[in-house]
């Protein structure tokens, strides 16, 4: 399972949030997203474990849990396009929209002079 690791100190290196997971259960991996041009981690990274149960129990002991002056958060990862759609869910006041009109650009109405109404 993969699990979302959002505002951890900017000092941690991967091998310490390896080491805050591991209490929980085996590890496979664990990646903290580092800036390509200031070479800082942005503050956010990304576990993944091999049990699931193991993974739900990391995630309700060490969300909200303060490190550093940081309270990080700790949630299952979702694919990229699954926030999209969460995101677009929320602005649109709870209301689905379908796909096929969720790409649809609005027209753009003509100023009066350039009408064919004449």
């Amino acid at each position: 399972m993969d699990i979302f690791i959002g505002s951890i100190p900017f000092k941690w290196k991967e091998k310490e949030l390896e080491e805050l997971f591991t209490q929980y259960g085996e590890v496979s991996s664990a990646k903290i997203i580092i800036d390509r041009i200031t070479r800082q981690n942005k503050g956010f990274g990304f576990v993944t474990m091999e049990d699931e149960k193991s993974a739900k129990n990391a995630i309700n002991a060490l969300n909200n849990i303060e490190f550093e002056g940081r309270k990080i958060v700790v949630n299952i990862s979702l694919p990229k396009a699954d926030v999209k759609a969460i995101k677009k869910y929320e602005k649109s006041g709870g209301k689905m929209l379908s796909d096929s009109t969720a790409h649809v650009k609005p027209k753009k109405k003509l100023p009066p002079w350039q009408r064919k109404e004449y």
